[in-house]
Order: structure tokens, then sequence, then C-alpha cells
């Protein structure tokens, strides 16, 4: 089966206040599991999804899957966000994967539900339309890794980051994309070895790879790789967004549409000629 899955792709700064907004899913109980950060400041621009989830070690259990559904939702259409990053607010994890205690306990036809709504949210990131970066300070393992891969960008920690897909250690397989997005990462064949052994990874091994972009020593407050993708973040933000980008794209092109040149260009075209252009 993973054979299959695999075997089938045709590979082609100083801190600053925070706007802060918690996201809870309809009916969710106790506190919520994630937070929005909107960062002020010469960080203006960069929004930060933090997974707070101390109990089960972030892992993907239906509340926080709605919670990052929902915050996606809302995120995409808001035009000031021009980088949203993915971090931890639990020491030594970004995500420790599904939750399997709360998987065991549900009927066959509820975890099919599940992996689907798991595998629509790695879609909704690797979609969203602003750069995505993954900031992974601790374990990222199985899911946790497949949000990393779904988005753009991934830094890590270069000792105490862990992560792999270890699905298959577990006696399941990747299903959150894992078999699609880690070939197209690292190549078919690595990544069979990775998947088919279940193999961890730490941040350098992994930068070693390509499968993160950048690794930096781990901090004493644990979170060097946070404040990494933070810098990352801030390279990346005078970079034009795409809506821009195409409406000065449009706005070109409006000027074009009168030029003598537009004219002549098509003319020897059809004529099948060089084109005789004189700069009006």
């Amino acid at each position: 089966m993973l054979r299959a899955l695999t075997g089938a792709l045709r590979l082609p700064r100083p801190w600053r206040p925070l706007q802060t907004r918690s996201c809870a899913s309809d009916g969710a109980a106790g506190d919520p599991e994630i937070q929005v950060r909107a960062l002020a400041g010469p960080d203006q621009g960069i929004t930060e999804i933090l997974m707070n989830r101390p109990s089960a070690r972030n892992a993907l259990g239906n509340v926080l899957v709605s919670e990052l559904l929902e915050a996606l939702a809302r995120l995409r259409e808001d035009q000031q966000v021009r980088v949203l990053l993915f971090r931890s607010g639990v020491k030594g994890v970004f995500c420790a994967g599904a939750d399997l205690k709360e998987r065991e306990q549900m009927s066959e036809a509820e975890v099919g539900i599940f992996v689907q709504r798991l595998r629509g949210l790695m879609n909704e990131i690797a979609a969203f339309p602003a750069p995505t970066i993954a900031a992974m300070d601790g374990f990222a393992l199985g899911g946790g890794l497949e949000l990393a891969l779904a988005c753009d960008l991934r830094v890590a920690a270069a000792s105490s980051a862990v992560m792999g897909l270890i699905e298959t250690t577990r006696g399941l397989l990747p299903g959150a994309g894992g078999t699609q997005r880690l070939p197209r990462c690292l190549g078919v064949a690595l990544a069979k070895e990775l998947i088919f052994t279940g193999r961890r990874l730490s941040g350098a091994q992994a930068q070693a790879l390509g499968l993160v972009n950048h690794t930096v020593p781990q901090n004493e407050e644990g979170n060097a790789a946070y404040h990494q993708a933070r810098a990352l973040a801030q390279e990346i933000l005078p970079q034009v967004d795409i809506a821009s980008g195409m409406a000065i794209e449009g706005i070109c092109y409006a000027q074009n549409i009168p030029t003598q040149d537009r004219l002549e260009g098509m003319a020897a075209f059809r004529e099948k000629r060089p084109p005789r252009f004189v700069g009006k």
C-alpha cells in the first residue's frame, strides 16, 4: 500500500507587543488550544498561530483541528497577513502528530471522517495565499511533520527538533499528505526509505537531507527555531504580495495596449517577419 502511494508520484528582532486573539471551535470546552497573534511594529504583517495543548503535546485532536481550520478560514481573508508562522507554546514539542488516544475511541466511520478533515487541514495550509513557515523547536512526528511539510518553509532547532513520519511503527500509514509531500521535498527513493522505516531525524540531519531550510543551535528558552523563523519572515515582508503584483502587472499591460510597437509585434508575428519596433 505504501509503495503504491509513493510510487504514484510524477515529480516535476526585538520583541514587540502582540495583538493576541484566541480561537476556539464551537462547543469546545476548556481553554482554546491555539492562539492567533498579529505582530506589531517592524514585524507588522507577520501573523503567528501558536499551538498550545500541553496535556497532549499538541496532538491533533478534533478540537485543535477545528480551531486551526477556523483560524485559517479567517486569516486567508485578512489582507494584513503577509507571512503566517506556525509555532508551539509547549516547550520541547512542535506537534506530536494525531491524537491516537482520541482516535482509539472512534468508530471506523469516525476515523475516516477525521482523517479526511486532517487531510483538508494540511491542504488549507498548503493553499494559504501568504508564505507559511513552520518553526520546529521540538518533536514534529507523524501529522506534526505533515503539518510542517504543508508549509512553504521549515526551520528547526539542530538538536532538540526530532521529526519523522513514524506511522508505520504504529501499524498505520501517513494519511494527511505525507506520502505525497515528502517525496516532492526529498525525492521518491529517500521518502520511501523514511516512510517505510519510520525513521526519526534530528534537525541537523533533516537539513542535510533538504527537509528543512534552516537549523539553529537551541537556546536556553527552547525557542531558537522560532526566532530564526521570525527573522526569515522579516526578510520576506518587503516582497510584494501576489495580489499587489497582479495589480501592478495589470497597470503595466494597460499602458502597453495603445502602443504602436504592440501592433507591430502582432503584425510581424502574423506575417512571419522580424518586428520593427520604434519605441512608441
